[in-house]
């Protein structure tokens, strides 16, 4: 019997797609970021410090309250911008920390920060828009705007001895008729910089009359080292202006792996966000926003915590590349990364897949994040100190012989 009419045979592998998906699509990459990440799978004791987290567990407290609402039934459906007492959580969060009012019909839950961006982006961008991106920055933005049809723009700030600097000029030079948002992380991933005052007040003015929305990524915003929270768009901004501000429980709480994020949205967009939410995901997950409210109610002492820990480790870090002959730093004021160069370093990816195999330490390329980061490796330092000193040991040996 020939093998066409053998039963139970598995079907040929098929090496072209039998259908078509969109070649923008086919063609998508993973980020330099996840290459680099994939590397250290083979290798059992390298010390990662190339993605955005640390290596402290969620706590315990949050896990407790998550598994209460596990235990008690909370395992159906939400409401689609989330539970009532996660948005009333977020309301009394904002109105501590900065002072403000948000109403609760422009609060939404969502599926992480990312869930977030994207369904902004989703509302806003058509196939020939742009979206202006101060970089570097976290480069799945990139990718949002792209999926959607339309084109980055990006407009790099300036490192020197004294931190990151952004030429508004230049910023509002890029916008065009086409433009329909401008993209600002503030504090910024990977730079750490926040945006002054006198910008912030400047940008908004300049969207208003403009008609071009701003999306704020304000996800590092506690993780500060002068001041108890990074000044935020909404202490300047009215309900009614072109402005969204996305954040996440991923970083503040140390709660990377549940994906639950928020975002705060003009008034008259918000009956749109509830059906793009409904479409998207039809709601986040009951059990996991309930430990989101209980790391906001109870949270603010690990907060502290964190980031006193954060600042011992970029201190560390600091001290200990310092005194790397090759290696120079950009200061930062935020966020949980350092920028750094390597003296005669002409390719950040190919340093970082050599240093993962020879020196067993993960650095993410500064190339992942756009203009401005091209000569630049990017440093995680939320770990222990006692990572973070074998880590900086192995990366010296490891320049000594690259």
């Amino acid at each position: 019997m020939s093998n066409k009419h053998r039963p139970n045979q598995p079907e040929p592998i098929m090496t072209d797609f039998a259908f078509q998906l969109r070649p923008d699509i086919a063609e998508l990459k993973d980020s330099q970021i996840v290459d680099v990440w994939k590397m250290g799978f083979s290798v059992p004791d390298v010390i990662g410090l190339w993605v955005g987290e640390g290596d402290l567990p969620t706590p315990e407290f949050i896990c407790d309250a998550a598994a209460r609402a596990l235990k008690d039934g909370k395992t159906f459906y939400t409401q689609k911008r989330g539970i009532p007492e996660l948005r009333q959580a977020l309301i009394d969060y904002h109105r501590d920390l900065y002072g403000v009012e948000i109403a609760d019909e422009r609060i939404a839950v969502t599926s992480a920060g990312m869930n977030a961006m994207m369904i902004i982006i989703q509302s806003l961008v058509t196939t020939g828009d742009n979206v202006v991106c101060v970089t570097p920055v976290w480069p799945n933005i990139f990718a949002c705007i792209e999926i959607l049809g339309g084109e980055v723009r990006q407009v790099d700030l300036k490192g020197d001895a004294a931190g990151w600097h952004l030429d508004l000029q230049r910023l509002f030079d890029a916008c065009d008729a086409r433009t329909k948002a401008i993209y600002i992380a503030s504090p910024g991933n990977p730079t750490g910089w926040i945006m002054p005052e006198e910008q912030r007040r400047a940008l908004l003015d300049f969207a208003r009359q403009r008609r071009i929305a701003i999306i704020a990524d304000e996800v590092y915003n506690r993780l500060v080292y002068d001041r108890p929270v990074a000044p935020s768009f909404l202490e300047i901004a009215t309900p009614d202006d072109p402005l969204f501000v996305v954040n996440s429980f991923s970083k503040t709480w140390a709660m990377t792996g549940w994906r639950v994020g928020w975002m705060i949205m003009p008034r008259q967009a918000a009956p749109v966000f509830e059906r793009l939410l409904e479409f998207n995901t039809s709601g986040g997950q009951s059990f996991l926003q309930w430990g989101c409210v209980a790391a906001i109610r109870e949270g603010e002492a690990f907060v502290q915590s964190m980031v006193a820990r954060c600042k011992s480790g970029r201190d560390l870090v600091v001290e200990r590349l310092a005194a790397m002959n090759r290696i120079s730093v950009i200061p930062n004021q935020a966020s949980f990364y350092l920028m750094l160069q390597v003296a005669d370093m002409t390719d950040p990816l190919d340093f970082c897949k050599r240093l993962v195999v020879d020196g067993r330490v993960g650095l993410a390329p500064g190339t992942a994040f756009g203009r401005g980061g091209q000569s630049f490796l990017r440093l995680c330092y939320a770990q222990s100190e006692d990572r973070l000193n074998q880590a900086m040991d192995r990366l010296a040996d490891f320049l000594a012989r690259y």
